[in-house]
């Protein structure tokens, strides 16, 4: 079976002389490269892209028919269009060869934490924002349902509710870079509230907690089915899309998959699917809030803020896990202070901070003496007890 991004093809012999302490390994089913912070271009495999070019209905498709080919469709996840297989099936069998191959890594607790990939960089959300189709922040994106597998359970859907008519996608809702306001479907009192637009946001955003349902129940059976259950975490990463959460439709949410306008929490049920499996939430989201004055998030009606409360009170409520990893670059000891506030706050009065935090990511410039510095009183501060925000 072909490799996705992972070190599977790494030698166990060799990998050992680097690896001594906990690891965390990310199965990555997606490509890398076109988006921010990509420096790298790795395609998915040469078997999956043969399969594409006869079959492009594989892969996210938009309204007008443009296929992107970061990740498989959910719409394929129980179509055996894989060389006889589901797509499902394939991150399974990939996953239990991983389990099976790096076996003493996980009985040595060298291996303790298996993120697993639940589509484009990694995220559970559906790719609306490609900038490689025109998105341009702070765009809304576009619905990822145009596929002929992700139509057809569409059109099932709608007969199932009586209403075959609606087995459409929204006509009205702009396109990647258009603003809430410039749509029908998005503004406020749009037809996102209205009963075609609740039919089709509870689908397209089923569609994508069911996708995380299901590759996490396999995940839990690869990587969990052994005396290992009780060492390997399963965390699954959550985006922070803040921007337009401070009108009535988060639209950027929305054709993310989320459905969370403001008259509906969409977070509490992508929780409670996680809650489920145990799985910890990756919430990219330390620093966001420190972004609350830049102007261009004040233009977007952007709320860092608010979107990092909601989510977090709903993985609270679910009493799951949290860790979480810098959204943007960072160097300074503002931005640091910031991340510290929020992975281990002083005022919670239940106590509640996150179990870990990754670092994106080593570069030269972070090697750079005034910038190495910082970041060594940063770790050394992350591994102490609570801190205060301190600016001196």
């Amino acid at each position: 079976m072909a490799a996705w991004r992972s070190n599977m093809l790494l030698e166990k012999a060799v990998a050992m002389q680097f690896v001594k302490e906990n690891t965390n390994v990310v199965m990555s089913f997606h490509e890398c490269g076109g988006n921010v912070g990509d420096d790298v271009c790795i395609p998915l495999p040469h078997w999956v892209a043969e399969i594409g070019r006869s079959n492009p209905d594989i892969f996210f498709t938009d309204r007008e028919g443009r296929r992107n080919t970061e990740c498989l469709s959910w719409g394929i996840d129980k179509e055996r269009v894989l060389r006889g297989r589901t797509a499902v099936e394939v991150y399974f069998d990939f996953m239990r060869s991983f389990r099976v191959e790096f076996n003493e890594f996980f009985e040595d607790g060298i291996i303790s934490m298996v993120e697993v990939g639940l589509g484009p960089c990694g995220e559970l959300r559906y790719p609306s924002c490609p900038v490689k189709h025109g998105w341009r922040y702070p765009g809304i994106g576009e619905f990822q349902c145009y596929d002929q597998y992700m139509l057809k359970s569409l059109r099932k859907a709608a007969e199932m509710r009586g209403h075959s008519f609606w087995a459409r996608g929204p006509d009205n809702a702009g396109s990647y870079s258009s603003h809430p306001h410039e749509t029908g479907f998005f503004c406020d009192e749009g037809d996102y509230d209205g009963y075609y637009g609740r039919f089709f946001l509870n689908w397209y955003s089923e569609l994508l907690i069911n996708h995380g349902d299901l590759v996490l129940s396999l995940a839990k059976l690869a990587f969990e089915g052994s005396c290992i259950a009780a060492k390997v975490s399963l965390p699954a990463l959550l985006p922070g899309i803040h921007w337009w959460y401070k009108t009535s439709s988060h639209a950027a949410e929305l054709t993310a998959g989320f459905y969370n306008p403001c008259n509906r929490d969409g977070y509490i049920a992508i929780a409670a699917m996680l809650h489920k499996h145990r799985a910890a939430l990756n919430f990219a989201c330390a620093e966001l809030q420190f972004l609350e004055q830049l102007e261009d998030l004040q233009e977007a009606l952007a709320n860092p803020q608010g979107l990092v409360w909601q989510v977090l009170n709903a993985a609270w409520e679910a009493c799951i896990t949290v860790v979480s990893e810098n959204a943007f670059v960072c160097h300074d000891r503002v931005g640091y202070n910031k991340i510290l506030e929020n992975v281990k706050p002083v005022n919670d009065p239940d106590g509640r901070h996150f179990s870990s935090f990754t670092y994106l990511r080593l570069t030269p410039l972070l090697m750079e003496r005034q910038n190495f510095m910082e970041f060594e009183r940063f770790v050394k501060r992350m591994h102490g007890e609570a801190v205060l925000y301190l600016q001196v």
